[in-house]
This record gives structure tokens, sequence and C-alpha cells, in this order.
């Protein structure tokens, strides 16, 4: 699993946003059946998690639809 950046999620759009957070929301339940609930990979997996929601949730509705520059 690839470290995910915040410049990498500002690159995405909405759908794009949605569909990676369900991906790693899948991926962080399969690796807490498969090892050890502490180790490197889930909490790398907790941390994208947390950027989109960061940045996801902070994010008004009229930002979104603003032009980038």
């Amino acid at each position: 699993m690839a470290l995910l950046k915040f410049k990498d999620i500002l690159k995405m759009n909405p759908v794009q946003r949605k569909e990676k957070l369900k991906e790693l929301e899948f991926a962080l339940t399969k690796t807490y059946v498969t090892a050890n609930k502490a180790n490197a990979k889930t909490k790398e997996i907790k941390r994208a998690i947390a950027r989109l929601k960061t940045y996801t949730f902070n994010k008004s509705p009229e930002e979104e639809l603003k032009p980038k520059k």
C-alpha cells in the first residue's frame, strides 16, 4: 500500500476520494483479520483514512465547485 500524501488528495475529485476511502477501509479490515492490530501497515492505512476524512469534512461544498487556477 502506497503512502497517500495530502497533495495527492487535493488532485482527486470527490468521487475518487470516496472510492479511495472505501478501498482503504476495506484494506484496514482485511489487515485486522490477517495480522497484528498494531503493525506498520495498519498505522499507514489509518493515517491515509484520516487524511482523506480531514480534507473531505473540512472542505465546504462551495470550495468543491470553484475551478482551480
